[in-house]
């Protein structure tokens, strides 16, 4: 089970010590004080961008009665960064694993989401970037997957393919692991 409590080296909603490893590791300094700096830099919304296309796409799809959700392994950061970037708005649920105890590829965080915005998981797709976090995990509750940059290359593209659909538009579980 990837429950955060039993699987994650770093349970608990403060991620702080995996960012700490994974800055150490990028940086080649493990100096507290630089540490804090970048996490806190990271922590606002003017440290991200937002891919071209996003924010159409996401306001455009929820415009046309797409139900939207982020489901995420970030920590609780996220929904502040979206709010900063003007997009919390657009989605009908924001699924963060540090907040409810389970990480993608886990089955549950996926359901959380589903039942969130009350979709079947056939009438839905998770759009991630990563073949087993994102792939697997939906897979096996019977979610579609695209692959960002394999399956799905833009998103006018996910946008085009959600509302397509025969049998009327798909609910869209637009995840990705970053903001």
């Amino acid at each position: 089970m990837w429950q955060l409590s039993r699987s994650s080296p770093f349970p608990g909603r403060d991620r702080r010590p995996f960012w700490r490893i994974v800055v150490a590791e990028a940086t080649n300094c493990t100096d507290n004080d630089y540490l804090e700096e970048v996490y806190q830099h990271y922590a606002h919304g003017d440290a991200w961008r937002l891919p071209d296309g996003a924010y159409r796409t996401l306001h455009d799809l929820k415009d046309a009665g797409v139900k939207l959700a982020v489901v995420s392994n970030f920590d609780t950061r996220l929904r502040k960064l979206l709010k900063d970037l003007n997009i919390s708005d657009v989605f009908d649920a924001i699924v963060v694993s540090s907040e409810v105890g389970y990480e993608k590829p886990a089955p549950e965080i996926f359901k959380i989401a589903l039942d969130q915005i009350g979709v079947e998981a056939s009438k839905a797709v998770h759009v991630g970037d990563d073949e087993t976090a994102d792939k697997s995990g939906a897979n096996a509750i019977g979610l579609e997957c695209w692959l960002w940059g394999e399956d799905v290359k833009e998103f006018s593209e996910i946008q085009d393919r959600i509302l397509a659909r025969d049998s009327g538009p798909l609910s869209s579980l637009f995840m990705n692991k970053r903001p």
